[in-house]
């Protein structure tokens, strides 16, 4: 199973960091991003299976297929952005996460405002 890889490469990379930390800083650091882009590139066969089955349900209902692509696209940004966001956090670089959130969080409202603006024309042909 793909998750024993997954959580032995992070204790592996976090013990290892640990233990630099006190010799090299910045060697702590590399290590633990690389860690979790070990653990990243692990995880992508499983993220394209997800995106093939969620495709195969787009070509079944024709009329959702753009809320379809629209909720794969901030699925995934969102997930990118807590990655990236922990990342920097980790790194002890706050500000830096904050700003990755806040444009994550701006990306995501400007990519689904076709469904809200669908959703609202639907209320207000509902509405008399």
């Amino acid at each position: 199973m793909d998750i024993f890889k997954i959580v032995g490469i992070g204790f592996v990379a976090a013990i290892s960091a640990n233990v630099l930390k006190e010799y090299k800083k910045e060697y702590a650091s590399l290590i633990a991003i690389g860690g979790c882009i070990i653990i990243l590139l692990l995880s992508l066969d499983t993220i394209e299976s997800i995106v093939r089955f969620i495709k195969r349900f787009q070509n079944i209902n024709v009329a959702n297929i753009p809320f379809v692509e629209i909720l794969l696209k901030t699925t995934g940004i969102a997930i990118l952005v807590e990655y990236s966001v922990s990342i920097c956090k980790d790194l002890g670089e706050e500000m830096l996460a904050s700003k990755i959130d806040f444009g994550g969080k701006i990306i995501i409202i400007s990519l689904t405002i076709p469904i809200i603006s669908q959703s609202l024309n639907t209320l207000l042909e509902i509405m008399p």
